[in-house]
């Protein structure tokens, strides 16, 4: 991989939008994050628009745009408790998505037991009712095909509406970010792998430190590696992103990774000083409505579906 210019880095550390310590906040700290957003925020900023509503809006469910640029319509929200997973940040309101999105995560939490020694998923922000830009914590999250799954496993009891907003994952990447710590085990691989090798996710952004590690313990079956894609932070949490559903031409794929593991010179740039200490970026000037898909604007106008979970046996 060629080094990148600065400008080149600019670009990709805005593109993230967030980072950990958004990830993490507690619900006091996302809360005043979101007043700052609005104050400092054009009244037709597209977050502010789509960052209001509070549930979804009726109907089929499609996928507008891109995962960075655009909306959601008929979301379907992750029950907050099942078998093997427990909804993260509740207050946030953001565990809606896609029916294929939900179906898949509902599906893959039960087989990761038997398949990854993982008890269960701690799932983070998935979408707004919506979908859209967030005020705050992303850039993409926007079509309800991307979610944040913690790098923690489920404990074996529920925790209280409260802990949920509270606790803090793990953070697996070694200080200086050149590794993982002693919390890296095996069952992280075997969870990463059982994700990697669904068919229907394209990428999976892990912290460079943790892409290293898979690099290193993997054997000669390598071909669900190039999934795995380095990215700024990423230590405390793992991002999944799924390609667009059949019949929905709205929605735009993202290109294919390239060819390859990804284990070789390109993973070696993000352990360079470039990429482990980038020049801080000023604030990206917000979307508005118009910078969406047009199918976007009647969302933030349309009336609320109902707000309820839809079985995955039902879809």
């Amino acid at each position: 991989m060629k080094t990148l210019t600065g400008l080149w880095v600019l670009l990709l550390a805005a593109w993230t939008g967030c980072c950990n310590a958004s990830a993490q906040d507690t619900a006091s700290q996302e809360a005043a994050r979101r007043a700052m957003a609005i104050a400092q925020s054009p009244p037709d900023a597209a977050k502010v628009l789509f960052g209001r509503e509070v549930a979804p809006t009726p109907g089929p469910a499609r996928a507008i745009g891109a995962y960075e640029r655009g909306c959601l319509s008929g979301a379907v929200s992750m029950p907050a408790d099942g078998p093997n997973w427990q909804v993260m940040r509740p207050s946030r309101n953001r565990a809606w998505g896609h029916p294929v999105l939900i179906a898949l995560l509902e599906r893959l939490a039960g087989k990761l037991p038997t398949e990854a020694g993982w008890p269960g998923l701690l799932i983070g922000d998935i979408a707004q009712p919506r979908g859209g830009p967030m005020l705050t914590g992303h850039g993409s999250h926007q079509i309800g095909l991307d979610a944040d799954l913690w790098l923690m496993p489920m404990p074996d009891r529920r925790l209280s509406p409260q802990e949920r907003d509270e606790l803090s994952a793990a953070d697996l990447v070694t200080p200086d970010g050149m590794g993982v710590d002693a919390a890296w085990t095996p069952q992280h691989r075997r969870l990463l792998e059982t994700f990697a090798r669904e068919p229907s996710i394209t990428r999976i952004f892990v912290n460079p430190a943790i892409k290293r590690a898979l690099c290193r313990e993997t054997g000669s079956d390598r071909a669900w590696l190039a999934k795995i894609r380095p990215w700024w932070g990423h230590n405390y949490h793992f991002h999944i992103r799924l390609s667009c559903p059949g019949g929905e031409p709205e929605c735009h794929d993202q290109a294919p990774p390239p060819p390859g593991d990804g284990c070789g010179k390109e993973l070696d740039w993000w352990f360079t000083e470039e990429a482990l200490h980038p020049p801080p970026t000023p604030p990206r000037k917000p979307l508005r409505l118009a910078d969406l898909p047009h199918a976007c604007a009647a969302l933030v106008a349309a009336p609320s579906g109902q707000a309820l979970h839809v079985p995955a046996q039902a879809r």
